[in-house]
Formats: C-alpha cells, sequence, structure tokens
C-alpha cells in the first residue's frame, strides 16, 4: 500500500546517486573554469565545460523532484548512464590534473 508520509530515515540509493553526480559535476565545473588543463586542449576543455554545465542543472531538478515525491519517480537508465559517463571522464580529468600537480 502506498503510504505518502512515509518517513525513511536513510537517503535513498537514487538520491545517494544524484548527489554524488552533483558533487562531481560541481567539482568538475570549477577545475575546468578555473583552471588551464595542460592535459586537455582548450577546446576539449571547453566542450567538456559546456557538457558539464549543461547536465548540472538536469540533475539538480531531477533530485529535487525525486525528494519531492518521496522518492515516487524514477530516471531512465539511459539519463543515468549517460551522467554517469560524463562523471567518469569528469573524474578522469581531476585524477590526472591532481596527478601532475603532486609531480611537480
Amino acid at each position: 500500500m502506498f503510504e505518502s508520509n512515509r518517513y525513511s530515515p536513510e537517503p535513498l540509493p537514487l538520491d545517494s546517486l544524484l548527489a554524488n553526480f552533483q558533487y562531481w559535476l560541481s567539482r568538475a565545473r570549477s577545475l575546468l573554469e578555473h583552471e588551464s588543463l595542460d592535459l586537455l586542449d582548450e577546446q576539449r576543455q571547453a566542450e567538456l565545460l559546456r557538457r558539464v554545465q549543461s547536465t548540472l542543472p538536469k540533475v539538480a531538478a531531477a533530485r529535487s523532484l525525486f525528494k519531492a515525491t518521496s522518492g515516487q519517480i524514477g530516471i531512465e537508465p539511459p539519463i543515468l548512464i549517460c551522467w554517469h559517463q560524463l562523471v567518469t571522464e569528469c573524474w578522469q580529468v581531476i585524477f590526472e590534473f591532481r596527478r601532475s600537480s603532486y609531480a611537480t
């Protein structure tokens, strides 16, 4: 039976996933906006930043809707996969940036 006032003391897995997407995309946006990355040419950095800036509001909106409906909505798997691929790409850039920063 559906309970509209259900209380969940732990975050739901999808909410946690969306929170992680927001966190890592925000970190990547900050890095891409404020650093000139030797590992990316200017065009590739600008394109990655554009994709991150375009995705962040979508993730935030999905997370807001998820919370507003107490987890009663879902997100199509192809969308989650696309967002996850972008986050993975950002992780790689962040990792390489940090590695090269410590090497110098």
